[in-house]
């Protein structure tokens, strides 16, 4: 959250811990990453493979060492390899990126398609001189084999192009193996025309809930993609070897099958495996006790920054949970405190805070403490810093009567610790508990980014997440598209990735600015607000991207700040909040 009064930063939503789109467009020239946006959004179809078409990169998979490939940062090694006996380790640096490219024989006027499968922390790939629009692709993170695609067309006199991978300042170092740029043969290209992958092994479902099964199987080399099917329909096609199927019905068998695929086709079905919803009892998953099923959230800011001041009593009454902005770290590890701004807030007291309080708690709304904000630098990277962040936060419940705790790191969390110290801080606090989370729109690109692995790690006790829709510059959607923030295509696509990887729909909240001082970009009107939702719920008001299935579920909408609504005249709570407490 904000602690500023700059209208230009608004709520965080600065990339603090790694490189904000914004940044990638800043620090690169050239050959260099020129962002996702610029990849999907020039328009350029995946073209069909031809029988001439072929890898045109030379030492594609490093067999040959880095024979053909230039690097500033680079070697091979043995193990761990995708295929074959060697693979590419690039090594970032505080001053470079571990850049290895190659230049690649091409024919003009055609469309090929790059790829590599890597392995490690923000990769990426791209390729530049492409004679029209360089391209580029990237992943936040993987602790297994994972794979970039693009395509990209040739200029009218195109013979070569620069394909590279590199990671990122300071990052760890990342591995990357069989590279390739598919398409018609350039004359100095070292791959062949591939075959049609066999049918994936290995495939298991893992611990199912009352609507969704995740399910993994054996990566097939040659694989592109993978199709999953749900009792002989497909019901889903991903990049990675692994998916979970939602929109399931509680206490139903399902069987399962998955294909692999690339640009010769489609492999046979692996074999079946079968699995049983749990019966749900008819409840939504995930913790918070009696926050309505459709529910509105509101930061409330404990400073002034020129947003109107307020009280906690004066928070309309449209908002159900009140966030409350922000605890702040101690100099112990894992520990956070609380004070009320009483000077900054017009002489409000702790009493009248505490008593506010508890007004909205019998009016049934919950009022919680938030962790963090864009100035908030809060760590918890082992056990003692967990254990310190549940007994501090608990503390502050029992002292302040807080329902719980939203979780707004921008500076990064550790999957492993924070989910451990929400799940001891679950122990004491009991099913009631109130856990929201706010992360940027680059945390959940993933189910391998540490905030998503986070979410899906304590689903059963998460009550939503309402991630930031603003300050973050255009991103992927559930289709593999880009979309520009302030639409309601990238609202509803980017929450598809979310509600397509894990959490369930109630788990689930779209967070907008309350007015165009809120934030320094990404502002939508109310009208846009209620149209996504619609969308996602219903099927209705969508833009160009529409979703394959409703969410009817969806928990609702979060706004920074009640603050900025005030200081608009409350519009944003008056249109949206009425609407969220219509969905069905």
């Amino acid at each position: 959250m904000e602690r500023t009064s700059s209208p230009s930063s608004g709520r965080p939503g600065v990339l603090r811990r790694s490189p904000s789109p914004a940044r990638w467009r800043r620090l690169f020239r050239g050959g260099a990453l020129a962002g996702t946006a610029a990849l999907l959004l020039s328009g350029l179809a995946v073209g069909t493979a031809q029988a001439a078409d072929v890898n045109n990169a030379q030492n594609a998979g490093f067999e040959s060492g880095l024979a053909g490939w230039t690097c500033t940062n680079g070697t091979t090694v043995g193990s761990p390899t995708h295929g074959g006996a060697a693979a590419l380790k690039g090594s970032p640096t505080a001053s470079d990126t571990g850049q290895c490219a190659q230049t690649v024989k091409v024919k003009p006027d055609s469309t090929y398609t790059l790829s590599a499968w890597v392995q490690g922390s923000y990769v990426y790939l791209g390729a530049s001189g492409t004679g029209t629009t360089d391209v580029s692709t990237w992943t936040p993170g993987s602790s297994g084999w994972s794979q970039l695609t693009t395509t990209f067309k040739t200029g009218a006199s195109t013979s070569s192009v620069q394909v590279y991978l590199h990671g990122w300042y300071g990052q760890a170092a990342y591995l990357a193996d069989d590279v390739s740029v598919f398409g018609p043969d350039g004359g100095g290209g070292g791959g062949t025309t591939p075959s049609v992958p066999g049918a994936p092994g290995g495939l298991a479902a893992g611990a199912a809930s009352a609507t969704s099964i995740p399910l993994s199987w054996n990566p097939v080399s040659n694989a592109t993609s993978y199709n999953v099917y749900r009792d002989g329909t497909k019901v889903q096609s991903v990049t990675g070897a692994s998916a979970t199927v939602t929109g399931l019905t509680a206490a139903t068998t399902y069987s399962f099958q998955v294909t692999a695929v690339n640009a010769a086709g489609e492999s046979p079905k692996s074999a079946a495996v079968s699995a049983t919803t749990t019966s749900g009892g008819g409840n939504p998953p995930g913790g918070g006790g009696n926050v309505p099923k459709h529910a509105v959230t509101g930061y409330w800011q404990n400073f002034d920054n020129g947003a109107a001041v307020q009280t906690i009593a004066q928070v309309p009454s449209q908002y159900d949970i009140i966030a409350v902005s922000f605890a702040d770290a101690t100099s112990t590890p894992g520990a956070v405190s609380f004070t009320l701004d009483s000077a900054g807030l017009k002489g409000y007291t702790v009493d009248q805070f505490k008593a506010d309080i508890r007004a909205k708690q019998a009016a049934g709304k919950k009022v919680i403490i938030s962790v963090g904000g864009q100035n908030g630098t809060v760590s918890v990277t082992n056990s003692a810093s967990a254990t310190n962040f549940a007994n501090s936060l608990y503390s502050l419940m029992q002292t302040y009567g807080f329902d719980g705790v939203d979780i707004d790191l921008e500076n990064g969390v550790n999957a492993t610790y924070m989910s451990q110290a929400l799940r001891a801080l679950s122990a004491k606090a009991g099913s009631s508990l109130v856990i929201t989370m706010a992360p940027q729109t680059i945390d959940m690109q993933s189910t391998s980014a540490e905030y998503f692995k986070t979410a899906l790690n304590i689903k059963d006790i998460l009550t939503v997440v309402n991630m930031q829709y603003y300050n973050s510059g255009s991103m992927l959607g559930c289709d593999g598209k880009v979309y520009s923030q302030g639409s309601v295509d990238f609202l509803t696509a980017l929450a598809c990735i979310q509600l397509e990887g894990g959490l369930a729909p109630s788990q689930v909240g779209l967070g907008v600015p309350a007015s165009t001082r809120g934030a320094g970009s990404g502002y939508v009107s109310p009208a846009i607000v209620n149209n996504a939702l619609d969308c996602l719920s219903k099927g209705t008001g969508c833009g160009s991207f529409k979703p394959s299935r409703t969410y009817p579920d969806l928990r609702g909408a979060m706004t920074w700040s009640t603050n900025w609504d005030a200081t608009a005249g409350n519009a944003w709570s008056n249109a949206v909040g009425p609407h969220v407490h219509a969905m069905p």
